[in-house]
């Protein structure tokens, strides 16, 4: 346990991987997109908003326009009309899920 201390007592935490990943996630709504792709798979934009249900439409566009410039998610847009358009995880955001779904089970045994 010393050395971890002395790792982040060398570093400025803006720094560190930790900061990095919370950047990513980082929001009231990256986290739970990212565990409805993980759940869903591919979703539509209006799927995705019956999901999560307390989030507004601009909210959602904005998470997941940042979501999708940081490579955490695919954007499927299909040549129809009326436009069809997915999103999926993509394997960078499919290799953040082991760390939610610790996230999640740290909860659920530690919630009153």
């Amino acid at each position: 346990m010393t050395s971890k201390i002395k790792c982040i007592s060398n570093c400025r935490l803006e720094e560190t991987g930790f900061n990095y990943t919370m950047s990513l996630i980082q929001g009231k709504y990256k986290m739970f997109i990212l565990y409805t792709l993980m759940e869903f798979g591919s979703v539509r934009f209006n799927e995705m908003q019956r999901y999560i249900g307390t989030i507004s439409f601009r909210t959602l566009s904005s998470a997941l326009k940042q979501l999708e410039a940081d490579g955490l998610i695919n954007r499927k847009e299909y040549p129809q009309i009326p436009p069809k358009v997915e999103y999926s995880l993509s394997e960078r955001g499919k290799s953040l899920m082991p760390i939610l779904d610790q996230m999640c089970e740290w909860g659920d045994q530690n919630r009153a």
